[in-house]
């Protein structure tokens, strides 16, 4: 209340007052100098532009699968394992799978990872319809094992003896196919190729209408393990020749995948298309080379992880070690690994010394290749090492 003025008057004085308040406070805004508030907003500014270029410094964009198939749970594996925060953020991206994952990591920009398997990579390389890959495309590490399954009747012992028979390739265009047409092309045995889903395909061979069906799976296929050698089926060893030395690796079925097709203590030895890491080859020292640097330490670092449960035990099948034929790995990969590999050795050193007290008896690194039954000891060594520290 203003006092000593009349109601008139009253509203007026207090509309001066307001006035002259908002003009006070005006003047106090101009009395910090302009600099200051720029300095601020400037201020923050740096520390948005410093958040958007840690975040896209350690994020990665993986290509995986359809939803509910291995590579989509391989991917949120990696989610699960390695991300931490703004330091390491793994973005997987549904795709249509391992065929066209080649394809996005090779062309799509933003794609640094993508998950597919040797056979897709042979039949590109073989094609050529996306050039010659040797210098396009690396692998990070080779992952899982699908096994070749020849599931026929048991008066058939061998491939040689479909030639010209009818053979289930499964549908058109799938792995299975893929791999088919590879064994038959490689071995030169003409065979006549049938499409048929493997409910319809065992039927078929069941009634004699078809003289084999391809499975192209993990061992122990649960299709499979039902089926009985007394019933007269039989599972046809697979050789690892010709060209299929490139894009397949040996393997073998044994009793326990299959009690009840291979008797205790035989085997039958087939071939098996591994699943890779791949990411696409920049140059060493740009932007993108060192995102996925980061994440292959990460990988490495925190592998262990990822074969414990409730992560996919295909994880538990991987070796870091092992190679992939006619294809470079990734090179921060290659040195993370001959770093890994120097550790252990350093530490089995220390550990023989320890014990024996003679330190020219500790274990020497060596320059040579490695055999492939040498990486598979050594990754065994590794995973009791990490499991130790």
């Amino acid at each position: 209340m203003v006092k000593g003025l009349s109601g008139a008057a009253r509203p007026t004085a207090i509309l001066r007052i307001v006035t002259t308040a908002l003009c006070a406070l005006t003047l106090l805004s101009l009395a910090i100098p302009a600099h200051a508030q720029f300095q601020a907003k400037r201020e923050r500014s740096r520390d948005m532009n410093e958040i958007a270029d840690r975040m896209n410094a350690n994020t990665v964009i993986l290509v995986t699968g359809n939803p509910g198939f291995i590579f989509s749970e391989f991917g949120n594996d990696l989610v699960a394992a390695l991300n931490d925060g703004d330091n390491m953020r793994i973005l997987p991206v549904i795709s249509q799978g391992a065929f066209q994952n080649i394809r996005d990591v090779r062309f799509l920009k933003g794609v640094d990872l993508g998950f597919t398997a040797t056979n897709y990579l042979g039949q590109y390389r073989r094609s050529g319809e996306l050039g010659d890959l040797t210098d396009k495309i690396v692998y990070i590490a080779r992952i899982s094992n699908d096994h070749i399954h020849v599931l026929t009747r048991s008066n058939i012992t061998t491939l040689e003896q479909l030639r010209g028979q009818k053979v289930n390739f499964n549908s058109k265009g799938s792995g299975t196919a893929l791999s088919a047409q590879d064994i038959f092309r490689s071995l030169k045995i003409d065979v006549q190729e049938v499409n048929l889903g493997p409910a319809d395909a065992f039927e078929q061979l069941k009634n004699g209408d078809i003289a084999a069906t391809i499975l192209t799976t993990a061992a122990p296929a649960s299709a499979v393990k039902p089926l009985k050698a007394s019933d007269g089926y039989r599972l046809l060893p697979v050789p690892l020749a010709g060209a299929l030395i490139d894009d397949y690796i040996p393997a073998r079925l044994t009793s326990s995948d299959y009690p009840n097709l291979i008797a205790p203590g035989e085997t039958v030895d087939t071939i098996a298309a591994s699943s890779v890491l791949i990411a696409y080859n920049w140059p060493k020292g740009t932007d993108r080379y060192q995102r996925i640097d980061r994440f292959v330490k990460a990988f490495f670092a925190k592998f262990a992880e990822l074969q414990k449960p409730p992560r996919n035990p295909k994880w538990r099948e991987a070796n870091l070690f092992a190679t992939v034929r006619g294809w470079k790995r990734f090179d921060g990969a290659e040195a993370a690994l001959a770093d890994l590999r120097a550790q252990m050795l350093a530490s089995q050193r220390e550990q023989q010394q320890a014990a024996q007290q003679q330190a020219g008896q500790a274990t020497q690194a060596s320059g040579r290749t490695l055999t492939e039954a040498e990486r598979n000891q050594l990754f065994q060594d590794f995973l009791k090492w990490s499991a130790s520290r």
